[in-house]
């Protein structure tokens, strides 16, 4: 889940033609408050990343083979793996930050 706090920093901190992309997925809850005319005044770019901005139909297929074929190295993405008992766990340390990525082992 992405966080506004940290999207809006980041509009702040990006250099003035410089663009922001929000990655987390935001719950249909979550609201960003701004003023106009510091997006209007700052120019630049804001966008969103859906699965880096993919074609899952098309890439994921080739995704799958290059990790079949130990071209794509994504063991070293996962922090943890956790039985289905230790679900709470994982949520905790994925929300606290503690982790990159957790696998649920079944």
């Amino acid at each position: 889940m992405g966080r506004t706090e940290t999207w809006q920093r980041a509009f702040y901190a990006r250099d003035l033609a410089g663009t922001v992309i929000l990655m987390g997925v935001p719950t249909s809850k979550m609201r960003l408050e701004m003023p106009l005319i510091d997006f209007f005044s700052r120019g630049g770019s804001l966008e969103s990343s859906w699965y880096g901005n993919c074609l899952p139909e098309r890439d994921f297929p080739m995704l799958i083979d290059l990790c079949l074929h130990s071209r794509l190295p994504l063991a070293r993405f996962v922090t943890e793996r956790i039985g289905r008992a230790d679900m709470g766990h994982g949520f905790h340390t994925m929300h606290a930050g503690q982790v990159l990525r957790s696998v649920v082992v079944l």
